[in-house]
């Protein structure tokens, strides 16, 4: 039996019989070249192929029909409804009634072997695509959930003991973002695109159902700052959101409904806390709705981000009330979240913190105290999500539209944007802009005011030169902890300087050297003894020597800190301070890599990842690449043969440290938008 053209299984007779509706346009392909890369080579000539497993919505399908795109491939796919149906999957190729020896003889001729869903097929089916591998009879593409039940036969594959598996994790938020950014038409709020992400959890099914609901209930409006959409308010409660939730839309228990609501508005809750009984929640957590968190399992909480959103959207009024509780509760809590986050910068300590009270104020549209969204603000920015910083100072600008940290963290963060913030009309030096001094002692307030909030999370001022308590809200007008003082930002040739958060001065106040990069440029004078100062000292003391491998060494430990635009401006300095052109590109492509994580970032030391040692086709082929065009485009275009681009290409990401095409925007492009 010869198949030497495509075809398109169906996974049963019935069908086979019926018309499959079309399909919605595909989402943009983005966030796996590499794995793509990986599955393609192995399907190549004498390859037997390989298996690919992950949790469900993570792009397995879309990653497989990519790959196999333009080549001889036969589909097959298992479904739940004929597991116990034998040779289900491959009922329209094989013949009623055939034994396992003649269906592994009459796809013998078949060239690729696509088995999606493979944790799904009948244990025939499953055993014929087992025999398959062990004879290597066809190159095979299989596609299985990780963690779900299998054939036997499956299982086996699903090891990786007969082919090489690809285990795919969850795309990231960047690739989210990038994702989104193509997919929904129109620019969206880093805020929303954090939300999305948050509640897809790494689901790109899940992400393209919320998007379409909130699109589609007119959810999204204008930003009145810019070009960008937001989303704010409840989430659409459609039909597809609504059979995402059935596992807990649809519990007809009232205790256990009870118990649900409670956590959708409060979570997490103590497990001894009055009314929540174990019993049900023992129940609930064996059906995978709810998991124990905190330490020593204290908490408990829903266990899927989408379900407390879909319960608040469709509960009463009357109940919503009864469920909030206190307005009380929750600003204290939010209080106390933003105090964590102002011990973590005094700590210089900047990686991911949990603060689920303000995303859960952001997502419900309500106002944002000033103070706390100053923090916010500041605590992106350090770590280098800087339009998440921009967006966390508008939301308290929304409610207070003077207050002096909110404005000065916008006026950083859009510097370093390469930017102009908004005109205020009273606008105070920018003094957050400025390296976090750790450790406890004496507060040091800014000249600028700053505020906190009182008991209730209301943000108040604090006079110049008045001390902040410790875990107030301090807004990033002040800088807390021990430590030198930092002076503000200032523009340099067009382009803000600022140290580790975005501004500051040279040692002793005096300007920094033409050819140091403005924006590391900050105080020798961060004391040693405070946890985390040591590094920034090591990095100022790098920069002051020219040392290559001293600022790589404090870039790899800002990294670690989640000083990102700081390790990548390190990384980005060293690499043309390097006199070994190996370390030199090493320290290129690390600072490509977590530039690109800063979303969009354009600062002096970042226009230095430009285009060098490349041929004149390379550079010609890589400009292109980085515009967006295929390789196939690209070699129409030059009249060139597809294989030839890929050579070109492969020899231009080896000379600049680049791992895909989706780092070269960042090789090519200068922050003012010139290409190099």
């Amino acid at each position: 039996m010869s198949m030497r053209t495509p075809v398109e299984v169906t996974t049963s007779v019935r069908d086979a019989r019926t018309p499959r509706p079309l399909p919605s346009p595909p989402w943009p392909f983005t966030g796996r070249d590499p794995d793509l890369e990986l599955v393609r080579r192995a399907l190549g000539t004498a390859r037997p192929g390989i298996v690919v497993t992950g949790p469900p919505g993570c792009g397995r399908s879309r990653l497989a029909a990519e790959a196999v795109r333009g080549t001889d491939c036969v589909r097959v796919a298992g479904t739940p409804e004929t597991r116990r149906t034998a040779f289900a999957a491959f009922a329209p190729l094989l013949p009623e009634g055939v034994t396992l020896h003649r269906a592994v003889h009459l796809l013998a001729d078949v060239r690729l072997l696509l088995v999606d869903d493979a944790h799904l097929l009948d244990d025939d089916s499953a055993a014929l695509v087992h025999q398959l591998a062990v004879h290597g009879r066809a190159r095979l593409l299989i596609l299985a959930t990780d963690g779900a039940p299998a054939p036997g036969a499956v299982a086996r594959l699903r090891s990786g003991d007969l082919l090489p598996r690809l285990a795919l994790e969850p795309l990231t938020r960047e690739d989210v973002t990038q994702v989104l950014a193509t997919a929904a038409g129109i620019p969206l709020e880093p805020l929303t695109v954090n939300r999305l992400h948050r509640l897809a959890r790494g689901d790109l099914g899940l992400l393209r159902d919320l998007l379409e609901a909130v699109r589609d209930q007119g959810a999204l409006s204008r930003d009145p700052h810019g070009e960008e959409w937001s989303w704010r308010g409840p989430v659409p409660v459609t039909p597809a959101l609504r059979e995402r939730g059935a596992a807990v839309l649809g519990r007809t228990r009232p205790e256990e409904r009870e118990v649900l609501d409670r956590l959708a508005f409060a979570e997490p809750l103590p497990l001894g806390v009055e009314g929540l009984d174990l019993g049900v929640l023992e129940r609930l957590e064996a059906e995978g709705l709810v998991r124990a968190d905190g330490e020593d399992d204290a908490t408990v909480r829903l266990a899927h981000p989408l379900h407390g959103p879909l319960l608040r959207a469709v509960a009463g009024r009357l109940r919503a009330r009864r469920l909030a509780g206190d307005r009380r509760a929750w600003e204290a809590a939010l209080e106390a979240e933003a105090g964590e986050l102002v011990r973590r910068i005094d700590g210089a300590d900047v990686r991911d913190g949990t603060a689920p009270v303000g995303e859960w104020l952001v997502g419900e549209a309500r106002v944002v105290p000033a103070g706390y969204a100053g923090v916010r603000a500041r605590f992106a920015r350090l770590r280098g999500e800087l339009r998440e910083a921009v967006a966390w100072a508008r939301e308290g600008l929304a409610g207070a539209p003077g207050d002096a940290g909110c404005l000065s963290e916008l006026d950083c963060a859009s510097a370093q944007l390469g930017e102009s913030a908004p005109a205020a009309p009273s606008r105070p030096d920018p003094e957050g802009c400025r390296p976090p001094t750790p450790a406890p002692g004496p507060e040091r307030a800014s000249s600028s005011n700053t505020g906190r909030a009182d008991s209730r999370g209301r943000a108040r001022s604090v006079p110049p030169g008045g001390v902040p308590e410790r875990g107030a809200l301090v807004p990033p007008g002040g800088v807390s902890g021990r430590g030198a003082s930092v002076s503000p930002c200032r523009v340099v040739g067009g382009q803000r300087s600022g140290g580790p958060g975005g501004g500051a001065g040279w040692a002793g106040g005096q300007e920094a050297p033409p050819d140091m990069p403005d924006l590391m440029t900050y105080r020798h004078a961060v004391r040693r003894t405070a946890p985390g100062g040591d590094v920034f000292a090591r990095h100022a003391d790098a920069i002051a020597r020219g040392d290559g491998p001293g600022l790589d060494d404090a870039a790899a430990e800002l990294e670690e800190r989640g000083f990102l635009l700081l390790a990548a401006e390190a990384h980005a300095h060293a690499a043309q301070l390097h006199r070994d052109p190996r370390a030199a590109r090493t320290a290129r492509t690390r600072a490509v890599a977590l530039a690109r994580r800063c979303q969009g970032a354009r600062t002096p030391a970042l226009a230095g990842l430009v285009l060098g040692e490349l041929t004149t086709r390379q550079r010609q082929i890589v400009t292109l690449a980085a515009a967006g065009l295929s390789n196939r485009q690209i070699a129409e275009r030059l009249t060139l043969s597809v294989r030839t681009v890929g050579n070109h290409l492969y020899g231009a990401y080896t000379r600049l440290g680049a791992n895909d095409r989706a780092a070269l925007p960042w090789l090519t492009e200068l922050p003012d938008g010139r290409t190099a």
